[in-house]
């Protein structure tokens, strides 16, 4: 790779870190950003998952003393459903053709820019219809982490919007379990990927780096950040690489 080609996934993979650790959806630049370096989508998907999870443990770190017990539910069985879920979405995504990979891209991120979109609008509508109890909280964990595993883009969003579902309010509180659930099934989706021998281990490392300092970056200045413009930014990112995914896929 040229040396405008590593300047590409260093500033994509910091700006992940930061994204993910404020509103989520640093996926929408790692992802792309391994495409554009030549990557095959899988190996890319494979690579970003590597790449991106080390930020989440930085920013769990950063809010270390926002954590708020999930009554009923406990911190244990939510880490396992989500290493349960993400090991299968996984082993999904390593049995997927290429070419299926492919043509599901644009759609993936389509998926991801419109939950990211209009997450918290759908959710305010659901919070006083439907109220999760602790077993359907779990159950929506583990087809999240599925999804995670499988994907990952808008997975933070996913999970806050299950846990504001059943009863969670404190926002500070919801993203520091997002950065902890989000960064268990990326981790073991990791070791998953390594061991089916589907990641590029120089472009992952270069990029782990500068994402833990874009996570623990990020979990520090939230509460400074405008997070609407922030979350424009993201939503605009989302937007602007489904339709190039589309264009490349059907143009």
């Amino acid at each position: 790779m040229d040396p405008w080609t590593w300047a590409l996934l260093i500033g994509a993979a910091f700006a992940a870190g930061i994204l993910n650790a404020v509103a989520g959806g640093g996926s929408f630049l790692g992802f792309p950003a391994l495409v554009f370096a030549g990557l095959p989508p899988v190996t890319a998907n494979a690579t970003n998952t590597v790449a991106l999870f080390p930020g989440s443990f930085a920013s769990v770190y950063a809010y270390r003393r926002d954590f708020q017990p999930i009554q009923g539910v406990g911190m244990v069985p939510m880490v396992a459903v989500s290493l349960a879920g993400s090991v299968a979405g996984a082993l999904l995504l390593l049995n997927t053709p290429e070419s299926v990979f492919v043509a599901l891209v644009p759609w993936l991120l389509l998926l991801a820019t419109l939950v990211f979109a209009f997450g918290r609008q759908l959710t305010a509508l659901m919070k006083d219809r439907l109220h999760l109890t602790p077993t359907a909280l779990l159950c929506c964990q583990f087809v999240i982490a599925i999804y995670g595993g499988y994907y990952g883009g808008g997975v933070g969003i996913l999970s806050m919007a299950a846990m504001t579902l059943f009863g969670l309010r404190d926002m500070h509180a919801m993203n520091a379990w997002k950065t902890l659930l989000s960064g268990s099934l990326n981790a073991i989706a990791t070791l998953t990927f390594a061991l089916g021998g589907r990641v590029v281990w120089g472009p992952a490392l270069v990029m782990m780096v500068a994402a833990i300092a874009g996570g623990y970056l990020g979990a520090a200045v939230a509460r400074r950040l405008p997070g609407e413009l922030v979350r424009r930014f993201v939503i605009l990112t989302g937007v602007a690489m489904t339709l190039y995914f589309f264009g490349k896929l059907y143009l």
